[in-house]
């Protein structure tokens, strides 16, 4: 029962310093070339249980961001607890009619 918390502290901790690592001071958040703008534009489409189809501010968000950048959060613990989920996301480049890369 200790290590299960200790498990969930952890993780806790590592999505604290990961969202901290991603704040710039001018430009709020940015994650792989998206800053918080195109990042918020995507969440509804990235949320269950009723994502939204893609806006076109989240596509256009998309087309400068770095593709395999974020296609490396495909696996990750985090995303789940951000509310975000993997599969959704990692359909978005489709949906935006942009070639994902090929690893994702």
């Amino acid at each position: 029962m200790v290590m299960k918390e200790h498990r969930k502290l952890v993780s806790l901790l590592m999505v604290v310093v990961m969202m901290a690592s991603m704040l710039k001071f001018s430009n709020g958040i940015s994650l792989c070339k998206m800053n918080e703008d195109g990042l918020d534009a995507c969440k509804p489409s990235v949320t269950q249980p009723n994502p939204a189809k893609p806006s076109p501010e989240c596509c256009k968000a998309l087309t400068s961001a770095d593709l395999e950048c974020l296609c490396s959060y495909k696996n990750s613990a985090e995303l789940p607890l951000l509310g975000i989920d993997p599969t959704l996301a990692a359909s978005l480049p489709k949906e935006c009619d942009l070639t994902p890369p090929s690893n994702c």
